[in-house]
């Protein structure tokens, strides 16, 4: 159980070998039930287990430290001190155990977290003879695969090794001899990949897109628990990094109407529902500027972000300041401010059929689907089409036609004309041409042209009109693939192929103004699946998730979710399906999976099955956006 830990000499890697020692962590399967009688959460059996790391997927398990034995060796403080790091002990007390007084007060575990694909490694001291001097140096080493930052962000790592250092000296016990402690070490946290999956869960905050009045998800990590270092709650770590503002890569892009300076009333470390799951959120003095409008705007943010914590929905929300009532919020009445501002109609697929006309596809159950042609010309034949695009309101469509040369918007609820091309690519093949369109949340259509000669990202106001070519920031080369607007229209996922790999790269929608009026451009692209060597299909699936098809290295084609900061977990990875060349999710995360498979035609995957066939030939299955 848990992961090896290996020590590098000059000859190599070399295992270990064991050593009967007490283990400076213990995690508690069984006894602890004993002393929190009636806690239904905490296992009644099983027994006392030493661990290095905790197993993958076992996020109920909880971490006890212990502090370092009297006269421990070298070896035993920096294991141990490596271990404590991953436990809940308020304020990481007994990690401090390991610590000098310096040490302890230099090291901030808030500042920041390493994360690691397994729980860092230890060699062993480069000098054990003690040509170091009076103390030793232990090298740390792993697979670094992110970084959270003080601000709670996450930010995904290209795969790169990590290299730190513990030092460790003697210092008087106060008695008759010396013991050995830690008096440098990296700042923050350094913890396995699965240590930081047990302690941390993903939680989106919600901002205003700016300017407009619907929100923006800006997903941030918090503690599963009881947070070491505030004493707070996951529901009060959640509201207190609302209140401390967006992260830094969203910044530009979102508004926040809490006034200046708004925190909650101080002391404040718990925050609990009530019967009627209502939330009561005292604040300090700074929040009574907030007029009525605005404070509705601000209980809007929490009742989305308290969302994510919950398993039933947020009744409402009142916010309070100086123990006065400013404003009450209801969960219905909050959903004015929905970041995917839907029709309110069940989404529906559409796809591509065999005639290249655009369809309709519903189906119940394990009923067999029923496959109905849009109205106007993208129905009747008028066009063969390759891809499409419906507007979120379902009132329009835009279709690239069959050799992807040819962008056309048209009705899909009455007849008509199909009218002229908004654009025309000029590529020399269909690989070459135009991309499948993605409409935005303001309603305005995206599309790229891959031409080798001229490539663009283009964006026509409202789907009509001459388009603006939008600058794309740090392509370094790269062309457009693929493309897909979120719903609130601040960010765009895009497809960008270089040297034979296609990676997945997430860039920040950004406006400005101009005298000829507001232009677009996209800014600060982050890498968003580095795990995957290439990616060849992705969809947005709810505010900050997308669903991805791609292969790891060496690997075969998988579907995984993914959330817009690039992180993932285990539960992401979804039932395989072969060949898949396209994939579709509604904002609606009750709605199952679309595919377009080589092998399959156009299948789905309903909650708690395996995918399914709904049309045996077909393509370009897309929701509503």
């Amino acid at each position: 159980m848990g992961a090896d830990r290996r020590r590098y000499g000059q000859g190599g890697a070399v295992k270990r070998p064991a050593v009967k020692r007490p283990t400076a962590l213990t995690v508690l399967l069984g006894t602890f039930a004993l002393l929190l009688t009636g806690c239904a959460s905490v296992p009644d059996s099983g027994e006392v287990e030493p661990v290095k790391a905790s197993p993958a997927g076992e996020s109920q398990v909880r971490v006890y430290a212990v502090p370092p034995r009297e006269k421990a060796e070298p070896d035993e403080i920096v294991d141990g001190f490596l271990e404590a790091m991953t436990s809940d002990d308020p304020d990481f007390a007994m990690a401090r155990k390991y610590l000098t007084k310096a040490a302890s007060d230099y090291w901030e575990p808030g500042a920041g977290t390493t994360v690691l694909r397994a729980a860092p490694d230890p060699a062993g001291p480069r000098d054990p003879a003690g040509a170091d001097g009076p103390g030793r140096t232990y090298p740390l080493y792993g697979d670094r695969i992110a970084d959270v930052d003080a601000t709670h962000a996450y930010h995904p790592a290209e795969p790169s090794s990590y290299n730190g250092t513990i030092h460790l000296v003697q210092q008087s016990n106060g008695a008759d001899g010396k013991e050995w402690r830690i008096d440098s070490l990296p700042q923050g946290l350094v913890l396995g990949e699965s240590d930081f999956q047990r302690n941390y869960r993903s939680v989106n905050k919600y901002y205003f897109a700016s300017g407009e009045n619907w929100l923006v998800a800006d997903p941030v990590y918090v503690r599963q628990r009881i947070d070491p270092t505030t004493r707070m709650d996951p529901v009060t770590q959640a509201v207190k990094v609302l209140l401390d503002g967006p992260t830094r890569w969203l910044r530009t892009a979102v508004d926040s109407p809490f006034p200046a300076g708004t925190a909650l009333e101080k002391g404040t470390r718990t925050l609990e529902f009530d019967d009627r799951n209502a939330l009561k959120v005292p604040l300090n003095e700074k929040a009574s500027k907030a007029g009525r409008t605005q404070c509705r705007k601000m209980a809007a943010q929490l009742l989305f972000t308290l969302r994510d914590l919950t398993s039933t929905p947020v009744g409402q929300v009142e916010l309070l300041a100086d123990g006065s009532s400013l404003c009450v919020l209801s969960g219905d009445q909050a959903e004015e401010f929905a970041p995917d501002r839907t029709t309110g109609r069940p989404d529906n697929p559409y796809f591509v059929d065999d005639q290249g006309q655009l369809s309709l596809l519903r189906a119940d159950g394990d009923e067999e689907a029923e496959r109905t042609p849009v109205i106007g010309p993208f129905g009747n034949g008028d066009v063969k089409l390759g891809t499409v695009g419906v507007a979120r309101d379902e009132k329009h469509a835009a279709g690239v036609t069959e050799d992807a040369k040819s962008l056309y918007v048209s009705s899909i609820l009455s007849d008509g004309e199909l009218g002229d091309p908004l654009v025309s690519s000029n590529g020399p093949g269909k690989d070459d041409r135009l991309t499948a369109p993605s409409w935005d949340g303001r309603g305005d259509l995206w599309v790229a042209d891959r031409d080798p000669a001229e490539p663009r990202l283009l964006r026509f106001e409202e789907g009509t009109g001459t388009p603006e070519t939008v600058t794309v920031d740090g392509l370094e080369g790269a062309r457009i693939k693929g493309l897909r607007v979120s719903a609130d229209g601040v960010r765009i996922a895009l497809l960008l192929s270089k040297e034979g790999r296609t990676t997945l790269r997430i860039g920040r929608v950004e406006w400005h103004s101009s005298p000829a009026g507001p232009t677009v451009s996209v800014a600060e692209l982050q890498s968003a699946a580095p795990q995957l060597e290439t990616v060849t299909a992705v969809s947005w699936a709810g505010p900050s998730r997308l669903v991805v098809v791609g292969k790891e290295a060496g690997g075969v084609q998988q579907v995984r979710y993914i959330q817009a900061d690039g992180s993932t977990s285990a539960a992401g990875v979804l039932p395989g399906v072969n060949q898949v060349t396209a994939i579709a999710a509604a904002d609606d995360d009750r709605q199952p999976l679309v595919a377009a498979s080589q092998d399959a035609g156009i299948v789905r995957l309903p909650s708690g099955a395996n995918w399914q066939t709904m049309v045996e030939v077909g393509s370009s299955p897309v929701y509503p956006g």
